[in-house]
C-alpha cells in the first residue's frame, strides 16, 4: 500500500446538524481509522443534542444515484449502514449491496434517537430484517434495538441467536442501556456466544456513540482486519472517544472522535 492507497468506506446515514451523530460521526470515525469516508445521505434531520425533532428521508432514487456515482468511480472496501429513513431506501440499498456481495457490511440499526424520538416504524424494521440483515457482516445493535429486532426472544442471548438466524454473520449487542455496573458488549457468531467485552461504565450519556462504534468497525474492516480484531479495536477507540467527550450543547455529551489528534500534539 502506498500513501495514496487509502481504503474507501461508503456510509449510508442521515445528516445530524449538531455533528454529534449521523454522517459526520461516520466521517470522523472512518477517517480516524485511516480510511476515506464516502458519505451517502439517506435523510435530513432536525435535531439537537437532546432529541430528534423531525426528519425527512431522501428519495430512494437520489440514494441510489449517490451510491452508484461513488461505486463506479472508487474501489469501495466496506459498506456502513446507519439511519436509512424509509422502506424505499432499505429496498434501494439492498439492491446495491446485492451487486457487491464480496464487500463487507456493518449495519448499525438506528431505530430511535438518544432522546427517545422514533426513527423507524414496524414496516421499516421488517424491511431491514428481511432485506439487510442477511447481507450484514457485523450488526451492532444496542440492547434496546436488539429486543425490537428480535421481539420473540426472551433474553439478550436469545436476541443474539435470533439475529444470527436472520442472516447476520456476527452480532455485537452493546450493553450501555443495561442496568449493570460495567458495560458488557456481547459478540455472537456461529450460532453461539463468542465473547463478552467488559468496559468501565462512564458517567455520562453520549450523542453518536453507536455511529462511532459501527463506523470504526467498518474502517478497520476496510483496512483488511479480520472481524474479531476489528470489533475489539473499534470498541477501544470508541471508549476513548467517549471518555474524552465534551458537552457543547444542552443535552448529551458528544464523543471526541479526534482525541488522538490532540494526544499527538501534546
Amino acid at each position: 500500500m502506498t500513501q495514496y492507497d487509502i481504503p474507501v468506506v461508503l456510509t449510508f446515514a442521515g445528516n445530524d446538524p449538531t455533528g454529534g451523530a449521523g454522517i459526520q460521526a461516520d466521517i470522523e470515525a472512518i477517517a480516524s481509522m485511516g480510511c476515506q469516508a464516502a458519505p451517502v445521505i439517506t435523510a435530513l434531520t432536525v435535531q439537537d443534542t437532546r432529541n430528534v425533532i423531525r426528519f425527512e428521508p431522501v428519495s430512494a432514487l437520489l440514494v441510489i444515484e449517490q451510491a452508484r456515482a461513488v461505486l463506479e468511480d472508487m474501489p469501495v472496501a466496506c459498506f456502513k449502514l446507519g439511519m436509512l429513513g424509509s422502506v424505499e431506501n432499505v429496498e434501494a440499498i439492498h439492491t446495491i449491496l446485492s451487486d457487491y456481495p464480496d464487500i463487507p457490511v456493518v449495519t448499525d440499526p438506528i431505530l430511535r434517537a438518544g432522546g427517545g424520538g422514533e426513527l423507524a416504524d414496524a414496516e421499516l424494521i421488517d424491511a431491514m430484517t428481511e432485506l439487510l440483515l442477511p447481507q450484514t457482516t457485523v450488526l451492532t445493535p444496542n440492547s434496546q434495538e436488539a429486543r425490537r429486532l428480535a421481539p420473540e426472544a426472551d433474553t439478550l442471548d436469545a436476541c443474539g441467536q435470533e439475529l444470527l438466524a436472520a442472516g447476520c454473520e456476527l452480532v455485537l449487542i452493546t450493553g450501555t442501556h443495561e442496568n449493570t455496573a460495567t458495560v458488557d458488549n456481547v459478540l455472537y457468531g456461529n450460532m453461539r456466544k463468542l465473547e463478552t467485552f467488559t468496559w468501565e461504565r462512564l458517567p455520562h450519556s453520549y450523542h453518536g456513540s453507536g455511529c462511532t462504534l459501527a463506523s470504526s468497525i467498518a474502517g478497520l474492516l476496510g483496512q483488511g482486519l479480520e472481524p474479531f480484531s476489528a470489533i475489539h479495536e473499534a470498541q477501544e477507540y470508541t471508549w476513548e472517544a467517549l471518555k474524552n467527550g465534551y458537552r457543547i450543547g444542552m443535552g448529551q455529551l458528544l464523543p471526541n472522535r479526534l482525541f488522538w489528534a490532540r494526544a499527538e500534539e501534546e
